[in-house]
């Protein structure tokens, strides 16, 4: 019970990464406000599943592009929890597409959802995070944050910003106590990769440059995020944790 008594806010909760980091948070013994933009059903069926564990969970609907939304999460979650110790920003969106093709709606939409997204919620969470003493933020990165790949300018664009806004925000806060760092999940079994993996010349691509041979599973990503949201991680800051089964050896 690492988190117990612990209020989270996890962005992106309705399947994949944002929910493995839900449903683990509440594992953990936190309580959990879970958000998605489009897929409701799918925030339904983990904030259930957090509730049937013996927590309590809330979900909203949430464009973290729009930061009335994101006032709208804030104000939910100190209405219906009354506290934020946690913020994981895990809203995301690829978007496949060469250089030469890709559109200024495409290219904008993914920035606004990964970068001024993930700004935007931590902006506004941290008055209440400050009032408090403490807080943990945990930005989901992505390998492709460090490296570049084929046909995904923006996502790497956007994940590079976003690795280095976590070293920005960290050194900024590290003095109030409010622990700013990131995962970079390799490759990972979830819908939003599962339409590529199914392609086997995309597929190739991943696996080939992976040495452990596999992709990694929701859950193992989920892990690093506990631990990052655990009192064990208190003097860890501004570190972005790869989690990618060696993809950044080479």
């Amino acid at each position: 019970m690492r988190l117990k008594n612990k209020v989270a806010i996890v962005t992106g909760a309705a399947t994949g990464i944002g929910r493995a980091i839900a449903l683990a948070f509440a594992e953990e013994g936190a309580d959990v406000l879970c958000c998605t933009d489009k897929n409701l059903d799918g925030i339904k069926r983990t904030t259930e599943e957090i509730q049937r564990m013996g927590r309590k969970s809330t979900w909203l609907q949430v464009d973290v592009a729009k930061i009335s939304d994101i006032d709208k999460m804030v104000a939910s979650t100190i209405e219906n929890h009354g506290r934020i110790d946690i913020l994981v920003n895990n809203a995301g969106i690829y978007i496949l597409c060469p250089v030469l093709e890709f559109t200024e709606a495409d290219w904008d939409t993914t920035l606004d959802v990964m970068l001024k997204g993930t700004f935007f919620c931590t902006q506004r969470v941290l008055p209440y995070m400050l009032k408090q003493g403490k807080g943990k933020v945990i930005n989901i990165a992505s390998t492709f944050g460090q490296v570049g790949f084929v046909n995904v300018a923006a996502y790497c664009a956007a994940k590079g910003g976003v690795i280095n806004l976590t070293r920005q925000m960290a050194y900024e806060l590290a003095p109030s106590k409010i622990n700013v760092n990131a995962i970079g999940p390799g490759t990972t079994d979830t819908p939003l990769m599962r339409p590529d993996l199914d392609k086997p010349e995309r597929a190739r691509l991943y696996l080939e440059k992976i040495p452990y041979g596999r992709v990694a599973q929701p859950e193992e990503i989920a892990a690093a995020a506990v631990y990052l949201a655990s009192d064990e991680s208190d003097f860890v800051n501004g570190h972005t944790l790869f989690v990618d089964g060696g993809y950044l050896t080479h």
